[in-house]
């Protein structure tokens, strides 16, 4: 959570992801007609939560959310990598970001769902 830059560092990370995503070919199909400010806000609950930080991420449950969105493991993956591009940008430490990544890996079991 620390390394992040605590909740400050990941709204302002999630900040970066979300624009990237909107942009990019292959999510932006996703996250173009999004509530930006709702996703970027339990983005950051997500992230904060995972890293151990005194947040909890509230709504639906992540299958329910994705489960009528037919995402394939490629637009999985994508995000995956506009996420590195953005922690990259954020300066995150390499190792910050793989603990980050391993915790959030095992949630593409609700998320790709064609």
């Amino acid at each position: 959570f620390q390394q992040f830059g605590g909740r400050a560092g990941l709204s302002k990370l999630m900040d970066d992801f979300v624009e990237r995503l909107v942009v990019d070919p292959r999510t932006e199909r996703f996250f173009k007609n999004a509530n930006k400010p709702h996703l970027k806000a339990q983005l950051t609950d997500q992230l904060c939560e995972v890293s151990g930080g005194p947040c909890k991420l509230k709504g639906p449950a992540m299958a329910d959310v994705h489960a009528n969105m037919a995402i394939q493991k490629g637009d999985f993956n994508a995000l995956v990598e506009v996420l590195q591009q953005a922690m990259n940008a954020q300066g995150i430490p390499f190792g910050a970001q793989n603990r980050m990544l391993a915790q959030l890996a095992p949630m593409h079991r609700d998320i790709i769902t064609a």
